[in-house]
């Protein structure tokens, strides 16, 4: 099933209207689809390397709009909706791990969801359900997301076909390695003042 909807979205990159499709793959990633934007993205940047960057924006605009559905599913919807979503992907574990770590690191882990390949909808979910303030949520999804999906614009861009390879195979290690490099810039930066 999975590998299936894996490769529908992956045919709705080659649509007349795959903007539209893009926009509508990372809203509802954020919050209920299982396939991540990215399996669009890079071959709409690689069919059309001069709209990169507005693809990348279409997602992360996209992508935060979806998070903040998101929210309102954990906020006000979640006996109805948001608990049958968790258990549909069998996030519960990450879903109590995600709520016990919340109160002391909040943001971050929506900013590392964001970036990585961590179940982003379990943070967008989580986060409604901990009644995290909505502003900083957002914020934190905005600068998450664009680092996420302009890192991934900029690699297909500037290393065209074979990056897909790379960034399947390898997407998980980059992308921690980056909320690395920034949690290691907070702490520098935390130290010195």
């Amino acid at each position: 099933m999975l590998r299936w909807l894996y490769d529908k979205t992956l045919a709705l990159s080659a649509h007349k209207r795959a903007d539209w499709a893009l926009a509508g793959v990372a809203f509802i990633e954020s919050s209920l689809f299982p396939v991540p934007p990215d399996v669009m993205l890079i071959p709409m940047v690689l069919a059309q390397r001069a709209r990169a960057w507005i693809m990348a924006g279409i997602c992360t605009l996209a992508s935060v709009a979806g998070a903040a559905f998101g929210y309102v599913i954990g906020r006000f919807l979640w006996d109805t909706l948001g608990q049958p979503i968790i258990a549909l992907y069998g996030g519960e574990a990450v879903f109590d791990r995600f709520t016990g770590f919340y109160n002391e690191w909040g943001i971050w882990i929506v900013v590392a969801a964001a970036i990585s390949f961590l179940p982003f909808k379990v943070a967008t979910i989580a986060s409604g359900v901990a009644g995290l303030a909505f502003i900083p949520f957002i914020l934190a999804c905005l600068v998450g997301r664009a680092i996420r999906f302009y890192l991934v614009a900029g690699l297909a861009y500037f290393f065209g076909p074979e990056i897909r390879k790379f960034i399947e195979r390898y997407f998980g290690i980059v992308s921690f390695g980056v909320i690395a490099l920034i949690l290691l810039g907070f702490i520098a930066i935390a130290g010195l003042s």
